[in-house]
Formats: C-alpha cells, structure tokens, sequence
C-alpha cells in the first residue's frame, strides 16, 4: 500500500483557496490529476496554471456548489478530460454568522445549499462515476463544529453538522461497491475566510491572538496541515478506515473546560 496517488483523478471543491488549493495542490504532488472546482475563477486559474507549471495535471472548472446544474456538468466534464474519477473532496464552504432568531433567512438558505446540498449533489453526481472507475474514496471538510458548537453561529453549525452524517450515509451505502468517505474536522486554519472574519473584527491581531490560545499547540493550523490528512484518507494507507472523522485541530477539542480553563490552574492538580 501506499500513500502516492498515481493515475487517480481527483476532484477538489473550493479548490481556489485555503485548505482546497492546498489539497489540490498536494493531490497533484502525489501523482493525482486534479480537476479544481470553484467560483472564483482568477484564484483557481493560478492554482492550476502553478500546479500545470510542476508538470502536475490539472483542469479549472467553474462551478458554484450550490447549482445542482453546475455540479452536474464540471463532473461530466472532469470525466470527459481525465477518463475517470476516482477522488472527491468536498471542501468548499461558507461561513455566516447568527443565532437562530437574528441569522437571516437568505444566511441560513446560502449556508445550508454551499454546505449541505453542495455536498449532496458533488456525491450524488461523482459517485456513478467512481463506480465506473471500480470505486474510490470521498473526504468531506467538516469542522470541529460538527461535533462541538460556538455561539452566534447557528447556520454553520447545524450545516457542519449534516455533512457528517451525509458523509456517514455514503459510507454505509457504498461500502461494498468499494467506495470509502470520510471528513476531516478542522480546527481555526489560517484561510481566507478565517483572515476575512479577523480583519472585520476591532483589532485583527488580538482575535488571530485568541484563536491560537484555543489550541493547546498554542497556535492555528495551517492549510496544509489538513491537506495531509485529506491525502491520508483518500490514500490506500487508509484503506479500512471509512464512516468516521479525523480531528485536525491542535487540540482545541481536548481540554475540559477549554484553554481558559486550563489557563487558570483551576484544573491543575498541582502533581
């Protein structure tokens, strides 16, 4: 077994940025063809033309997840350019803030489609075509959230949370036909979304600052850091590993009580 991904064909959502465009990228240093998918077609051009420059196969097409139409035809079109798909990651998202008297209809409609249809119709259509290829292996970017919540985001929450078990679902169902699924669970990753919410804050430095306290490694992860463990799980090395979620979060979720807690010596037996 091994970890390279020679002659498989992948397909990356959100490709254009942040933990996509590492995962594209790493995919292709593996020995993946990778078809980026994304609606920001300037960022995902330089993705490919960068991973074209390495001599690693790519293809850019423009699609917003949340179009059944659109998923539909960048995965015909993906499987017209390489011959087959044996590699999808879920990965494009949205992040909107609210609770659930103060999250606007139209917030919670965007966050659900991105998050939860986009994911239901990029499986949906990918998959007759792994079964084409003999199977293959799905890894979703769910969120530490969705196992845990923080407060003021409702949408996000309930949509990170339905991904996994979507992703539980698919793995149930075409465990036999050779296809495996899994998520990653990301904690704070320094992204641009993450950047965008930092610099709409009062001081962007304290609240990059405070995200990194919440992590017992003392700071936030890196894009590539999730990429490895998304090439992990799509890889033979994981070859009976599917159903489940690999945490990638600095230990964000460990501490009883939070860093806070720990930062006080309130849960330090002294021994």
């Amino acid at each position: 077994m091994s970890l390279r991904l020679d002659g498989k064909v992948a397909i990356v959502t959100g490709g254009a940025a942040g933990i996509g465009a590492a995962t594209a990228r790493l995919l292709g240093q593996l020995g993946a063809s990778v078809a980026v998918l994304d609606r920001d077609a300037a960022r995902a051009t330089e993705v490919v033309a960068d991973m074209q420059q390495h001599a690693h196969p790519a293809a850019f097409y423009p699609c917003n997840v949340g179009s059944r139409e659109a998923v539909d035809e960048a995965v015909r079109l993906a499987e017209e350019r390489f011959g087959a798909i044996h590699l999808l990651v879920s990965n494009a998202g949205i992040q909107r803030y609210g609770n659930v008297v103060s999250t606007s209809l139209e917030d919670w409609d965007d966050t659900l489609r991105v998050h939860v249809q986009g994911c239901f119709y990029l499986v949906r259509a990918a998959i007759p075509a792994m079964l084409r290829a003999g199977g293959g292996a799905i890894v979703v970017t769910g969120s530490v959230q969705s196992i845990t919540a923080v407060q003021n985001s409702a949408a996000y929450v309930t949509a990170k949370h339905a991904v996994m078990g979507l992703v539980r679902s698919v793995a149930l169902d075409y465990a036999a036909k050779g296809i495996r699924a899994n998520c990653v669970l990301p904690g704070s990753i320094d992204t641009p979304m993450l950047r965008k919410v930092a610099d709409s804050s009062p001081d962007p430095d304290f609240a990059l600052r405070q995200w990194a306290r919440m992590h017992p490694l003392g700071r936030i992860g890196q894009p590539e850091e999730v990429a490895r463990a998304i090439a992990f799980l799509l890889s033979d090395w994981a070859s009976f590993i599917t159903g489940t979620a690999l945490v990638v979060d600095g230990g964000m979720l460990v501490p009883t009580g939070g860093m806070g807690f720990v930062d006080s010596g309130l849960g330090d037996s002294g021994a």
